[in-house]
């Protein structure tokens, strides 16, 4: 390993977002980045605004090829220097009340947020027990209180935080670490446009009585989203400095958690095992 290469990353889910700016940052910072995008565009942007150290990859963690040719094309680049950490960073959000949503939305949900994981896990776990690497899942906030309207974010974020916990008991006999990073709302001028369609699209498809139940409380929600997306949540730079810690620390933690205020949510998981569960929603979500 070179002074100017500090090992081998692969973050998925780089093409936009959280997942460009903590690729491009791990590549200034002197890591050979794999960086997963969808479309050889997408690609080709990312490295125009990287240095040439930085290699896009084709990877959909919904598709089995892609994510097989992904993981020979990089163990084939690395040889017997093996994989110093693999970033979970793609996800799919579909939001909506749940009795709204169609369950091929549902599946397909899974799909991206537990079942790709995993997947992409599984394909390079053999470069990574060559380094003794390790995995850093990007979770949510959303992974410890489920939000409404965004209940499947939700799930498969306190699923995805399952499937850290029991990786991080079944490889430390191999030496990887595994962790979870849980952000709060972050700033994604394009998240928020997503965000804004869809709901715009879920309440298209609703019926006149589903509105009635639920329009109004789903379009504060999404607003509340939007917001959060555009101005008023998390510097993206404040998330990828913890992720760069992550990857830097000789003993990481087993979970950082990014949001504004770090004090706010220990007192609401104390508040929550401390008092009935209607009366913490109750009071949580008064205005839903």
């Amino acid at each position: 390993m070179t002074k100017n290469n500090k090992g081998a990353v692969v973050i998925t889910g780089a093409s936009t977002g959280l997942g460009r700016a903590t690729a491009l940052l791990l590549d200034k910072q002197g890591y050979r980045v794999f960086a997963g995008v969808r479309t050889e565009q997408a690609g080709e942007s990312l490295k125009q605004a990287a240095s040439g150290n930085l290699i896009p990859i084709i990877i959909d963690i919904t598709n089995a090829q892609e994510i097989k040719s992904a993981s020979e094309f990089v163990s084939l680049a690395l040889g017997n220097e093996g994989l110093f950490a693999l970033i979970n960073n793609a996800y799919s959000g579909v939001d909506g009340p749940l009795e709204c949503i169609p369950i091929d939305d549902i599946r397909w949900n899974f799909e991206v947020n537990v079942i790709g994981q995993i997947a992409v896990t599984q394909a390079f776990l053999p470069m990574l027990r060559q380094a003794k690497g390790r995995i850093i899942n990007i979770s949510a906030i959303c992974g410890r209180f489920a939000i409404p309207y965004r209940g499947l974010l939700s799930t498969s974020k306190i699923a995805l935080e399952a499937i850290t916990d029991t990786l991080r008991i079944e490889l430390r006999s191999s030496g990887i670490e595994v962790l979870s990073i849980l952000p709060g709302g972050i700033i994604t001028p394009e998240q928020a446009d997503k965000v804004e369609a869809d709901c715009q699209k879920v309440l298209g498809n609703m019926s006149t009585e589903m509105k009635a139940i639920y329009g109004k409380n789903f379009r504060k929600c999404m607003e509340n989203s939007v917001k959060g997306n555009r101005s008023e949540g998390l510097p993206v730079e404040k998330v990828t400095a913890v992720i760069l810690q992550a990857l830097q620390a000789p003993k990481p933690k087993r979970e950082y958690f990014v949001v504004q205020s770090p004090w706010q949510i220990k007192l609401y998981a104390l508040y929550k095992r401390l008092v009935p569960h209607q009366y913490f929603y109750d009071n949580l979500y008064k205005d839903i």
